[in-house]
């Protein structure tokens, strides 16, 4: 009698394959202390068949080698340009494959409570973006504990301007966590006499709740001194 169990055992292995391939997966390491070769992301998606292995910064031009901005773009949105992802840990995965003066400029830094909670918080372009795990490191998609609020603004290649309610020198190197993070500071008021740029309230950075899908799932966050690493894989829901 013929056997069928060949048949099955391909049909499983196309089904593994099939299923693995629907994955976005991510690997990261970060130094946020100061410059270091071994920084790295890399990602690999089903959107667009998407995937960058280790890149790093381009030492010559100070970029991306493998264009990991542009090609992380289709992750992010929808087919309607409707955000998918959490704008701040968007920004956070550009950090490796940016120049080190992105940190400073930004003023990135992270930390691990005695109870295990890692929190790491950045202002870019104005936004600040706090990003929490729970006490075992883990990051929660899609409604993890993402936070965001617009402190400043930026004009051109000029430092961010802080509003002075959540920086007392009006930048980003003295942004107060604490403040940016109480809900008790006002949000609407004008950063600056003459610039329409006001500041923001407290708000979750889910990306768009009205988008097509979202990435469901959960991402591993270790935080040792001053080394940061992310990984993990999420996977893409209709909503």
């Amino acid at each position: 009698m013929y056997s069928y169990k060949p048949f099955v055992g391909i049909i499983l292995l196309w089904i593994t394959q099939f299923v693995a391939a629907q994955e976005l997966v991510i690997n990261y390491r970060y130094n946020t202390a100061g410059p270091d070769s071994s920084n790295y992301l890399s990602f690999r998606s089903p959107i667009r068949y998407v995937a960058v292995e280790k890149d790093s910064v381009d030492t010559i031009s100070g970029a991306s080698k493998f264009k990991s901005t542009a090609l992380f773009s289709p992750i992010q949105t929808d087919m309607l340009g409707k955000a998918t992802f959490p704008a701040g840990v968007r920004g956070l995965l550009l950090f490796p494959v940016a120049s080190d003066s992105t940190r400073i400029e930004d003023n990135l830094h992270a930390a691990k409570a005695s109870n295990g909670v890692i929190t790491i918080e950045y202002v870019h372009r104005g936004v600040a973006y706090k990003i929490s795990t729970d006490k075992t490191g883990k990051l929660g998609f899609p409604r993890g504990n993402f936070l965001m609020r617009t402190i400043g603004y930026i004009e051109g290649h000029n430092p961010q301007v802080i509003a002075k309610e959540f920086s007392p020198a009006g930048d980003a190197d003295s942004v107060d966590w604490k403040k940016v993070w109480d809900a008790h500071i006002p949000s609407g008021k004008e950063i600056t006499p003459g610039n329409s740029v006001k500041t923001g309230g407290i708000q979750n950075d889910y990306g768009d709740l009205t988008a097509l899908f979202n990435w469901d799932g959960t991402l591993q966050v270790g935080y040792d001194e001053s080394l940061l690493t992310i990984s993990g894989s999420l996977r893409a829901v209709k909503r």
